[in-house]
């Protein structure tokens, strides 16, 4: 097609919303881009022909909202996070756009079932667990609040390994979830970045008589952007995600190919690809370590060359605004390295002193603190460092330096004090820690709920509280009402919107009007009911996608899905199922409850206490199932593969929530508060949020039990399982049932470490201190689940109480406490343009 100068410019019209518009759209994708007919039985291509109509609607706001972006030049904020866990898109944006009703008739009259099109798509499994849901419900609420956020992160080819089950034992299968492609991405070739590695330092002198430091000799690999929109819930904004893929420089070295080296000749290749291949490398060994540290810098180099060259280009190279203009959020502390490279950017590249980069720098940093575990707190070698990234090791020791003499003018002659809050702890080999080099270069340090955010000031980060108070603050973490009661509990939310108006699914505080209702037996009806409908379809879930099962829908469905972990301490839980087991086989059944223990999660691939614990789940679960006497009674299930798509169906039908990690161990959780929402009631210890959550829905709506973590911290000094085992009988003889081998008659000794550390003086999650206050609080569990109206009068308050839980409140205190932000309305339609 020829140009023509002059030529009219035409309006793209406004997209259809109506269901004839949805069912012409299908049509014309499905036959005519994806090349089916009616003979096509698979539910991925409708699911494909189907995002791709949603698609185009999100496109049409996505450009609007760019447009009054980039008119209202306007503070920016960048989110930088090594997970996203988004899971599926489709659901989401239709619930988003408003559109749910009318496709899903759309679809019906096609002959086609809605939720099968959904089930279709494969979930994003970009993320870990709850951080990288946290980063996913946090730019939902940036979008719906109209907040200008775009968030960064890796584009992994693999995401959260499938998980399998083979005798017990947790198998880890690739998760290709690429395989088919992703529709909801857009490639952005003309934004691809080259990333530094390796290589070594030189001052020259530029053209102005300038001192500069050049990184010379590096092998760079190419960081490429795919955009991802992020939509809020009606209202026109769809915010970016954007997520870098790492690809060679070259396709392949020619030279190498022609004289016959065909390996060699695709190495850098395959080496670049690496680094974006596989999220969260098994970093046990030293090549997992260095592949680690690639990805995280790999992150933090391209978004930031990436928000520079944008401000470059409007702005050129005066940076005096830049601060006030834009704010970096390192999600955990994976991302701060970014300290280190903004600094570089700033002074290598475009001639800023030192004094003007860091203030400038400072300025825009900001960061959260995920985690109380001391062993979860990055460390990088100095001399892995040195080799991978060496200006930016420099640049480190500079910052350690100077910020060390601060620390001296503050305390002086205090060698020790300089010896623990040195960013590069010595010994052996040097290590860079990382958590140090965020806080010292952030404006904003912040905790995710208020008792991890008080632990970090008065033990982890006590020295830089001490230095710098008004740093410090704390932003109890959310979760999304949209996808966590909208989107995942229609029933439920269709009963509030006709209780109390819709308002609240973006003001979630709504909810307290269902308050009075509790107290109404035709409402409280009505609500088990739709609990038990919930209950039915996670039947039907797990009978889909496991061995089936039985589960009495009658029964208490108690449940506990998050990450294998021993603070977490899904170990405390099984022993509780080995306590009721034992009961029954005793014929201790008097006034039984009966209960469905549902018990999911996955342990990192190199963590092998933590695979202990799902085999000793699995093979527990065997002997119960497989006994005629727990029939009706007791089930354990093992909830294999779990994910976002599974704690939507998994979610609504749970009648307990299990949150018992030890006191002190749990920055926040969020699976807490998702199972709050649809009413379900906590048995949990005053750790994380859920002291907070306590305190939202009253003690009396709430099962705690455990020791504090100021009782465990003075226990630990004179604590002895053994002599607690020996004096409670209940206990006694569930380790009897363990350590005979009862539950591992054909694998001797399969569990022995498991049992080592549960006996141990020094196992740092006492599980065993907790158990006795654990099975009087189950008891109490058991009384008010058969007291059918007043269990139900619980949930009705849990999910009444929630709303503090919702993101919207977070990074609303976020905005207002460190972003400072303007909301910003879009214009639309606002008239799409062509020649």
């Amino acid at each position: 097609m020829t140009s023509k100068p002059n030529a009219s410019i035409t309006e793209l019209p406004e997209l259809g919303m109506t269901k004839e518009d949805f069912i012409a759209d299908f049509k014309q994708y499905y036959v005519h881009c994806l090349g089916r007919d009616e003979d096509c039985r698979s539910p991925f291509y409708a699911g494909e022909a189907l995002s791709q109509v949603v698609r185009d609607r999100l496109m049409e706001r996505w450009k609007a909202t760019h447009k009054t972006y980039k008119q209202a030049r306007g503070k920016r904020v960048f989110y930088l996070s090594m997970e996203f866990l988004m899971g599926r898109t489709l659901s989401n944006a239709m619930l988003n756009l408003g559109i749910t009703d009318t496709i899903t008739q759309a679809m019906y009259d096609l002959g086609l079932e809605i939720e099968e099109l959904i089930d279709s798509e494969h979930d994003a499994g970009l993320g870990n667990g709850g951080l990288g849901r946290l980063a996913a419900c946090f730019i939902d609420s940036c979008a719906t609040l109209q907040l200008p956020v775009m968030g960064y992160g890796l584009r992994y080819e693999y995401g959260m390994f499938t998980q399998t089950i083979v005798n017990g034992e947790q198998v880890e299968k690739p998760d290709h979830w690429l395989r088919n492609g992703y529709i909801w991405e857009i490639e952005r070739l003309e934004y691809a970045i080259p990333v530094k590695f390796g290589g070594h330092t030189e001052v020259q002198t530029d053209e102005e008589g300038k001192h500069r430091v050049c990184w010379l000799n590096t092998t760079d690999v190419l960081a490429i952007p795919f955009d991802v929109p992020v939509p809020g819930y009606r209202n026109n904004t769809v915010n970016t995600l954007r997520l870098w893929k790492a690809v060679a420089t070259e396709e392949f070295d020619l030279e190498d190919f022609n004289a016959g080296d065909y390996a060699e000749s695709v190495a850098a290749k395959i080496t670049a690809e690496h680094i974006t291949m596989v999220l969260y490398p098994n970093d046990a060994n030293e090549n997992g370590k260095e592949l680690r540290l690639r990805q995280q810098y790999f992150l933090a180099s391209a978004s930031l060359q990436d928000v520079v060259s944008h401000w470059v280009k409007l702005h050129g190279h005066d940076f005096s605004q830049f601060a006030h203009k834009s704010c970096f959020q390192l999600n955990d502390t994976h991302p701060s390295i970014a300290i280190a490279e903004l600094m570089r950017l700033l002074m290598d590249l475009h001639g800023l002193s030192w004094d003007e980069a860091w203030q400038i720098t400072y300025e825009t940093m900001a960061y959260t603190n995920h985690t109380l575990l001391p062993e979860a707190l990055e460390k990088w070698s100095v001399p892995l460092m040195r080799r991978l990234l060496p200006r930016l090791i420099e640049i480190i020791f500079e910052i350690n330096a100077r910020f060390l003499s601060q620390v001296a003018a503050h305390w002086p002659g205090d060698n020790e004090r300089l010896r623990r809050m040195s960013i590069i702890e010595e010994g052996p080999v040097q290590q860079v820690r990382m958590a140090y080099l965020a806080i010292v270069g952030s404006f904003s340090v912040n905790g995710v709920a208020h008792l991890h955010s008080k632990l970090l000031q008065q033990g982890l980060f006590k020295d830089f509280y001490d230095l710098w108070p008004h740093k410090f603050n704390n932003k109890t973490n959310g979760v999304t009402p949209r996808r966590w009661l909208a989107g995942c509990n229609p029933e439920l939310a269709q009963l509030i919107t006709e209780t109390i108006g819709e308002q609240w699914v973006t003001d979630l505080s709504e909810l307290k009007k269902l308050t009075p209702y509790a107290d109404n037996a035709e409402f409280r009806a009505r609500w088990r009911q739709i609990k038990q409908n919930a209950k039915q379809r996670l039947i039907d879930y797990k009978k889909q996608h496991q061995e089936p099962v039985h589960l009495d829908i009658g029964a208490l469905f108690d449940v506990q899905v998050k990450r294998i972990h021993e603070y977490k301490r899904q170990t405390l839980n099984v022993l509780h199922v080995i306590h009721l087991y034992d009961r029954i086989k005793r014929g201790d059944t008097q006034n039984w409850t009966p209960r469905c223990v549902l018990i999911g999660g996955k342990a990192a691939p190199g963590y092998f206490m933590a695979k202990k614990i799902i085999k000793l789940i699995n093979n527990v679960a065997h002997v119960i199932n497989s006994d005629p006497d727990t029939h009706g009674k007791l089930s354990l299930i093992f909830l294999t593969d779990y994910r976002v798509s599974a704690m939507e169906k998994i979610c609504p039908g749970a009648d307990l929530s299990e949150q018992i990690s030890t006191a002190g161990k749990e920055a926040s959780g969020t699976g807490n508060m998702k199972f709050m929402m649809n009413g379900a009631i906590t048995i949990g210890t005053l750790d994380g949020a859920n002291i907070e959550i306590r305190e939202e829905v009253g003690e009396e709506n709430f099962f705690l039990f455990g020791l504090t973590e100021a009782e465990i911290e003075v226990k630990r000094s004179h604590y002895n399982p053994v002599t607690i085992i020996n004096e409670d009988q209940d206990l006694h003889r569930v380790m009897h049932l363990l350590e005979s081998g009862h539950f591992n008659q054909f694998e001797p000794g399969i569990f022995d470490a498991l049992i080592t550390s549960l006996k141990s003086p020094d196992d740092p999650w006492m599980t065993i201190a907790d158990f006795r206050s654990y099975l009087d609080a189950q008891r109490r569990v058991e009384h008010a689940y058969q007291n059918t109206e007043l269990w139900t009068k619980m949930s009705i308050l849990n999910c009444a109480n929630s709303g503090r839980f919702s993101t919207d409140r977070t990074i609303t205190e976020y905005n207002n406490d460190i972003w400072k932000l303007q909301s910003k309305a879009i214009k639309f339609p606002y008239g799409l343009k062509f020649t």
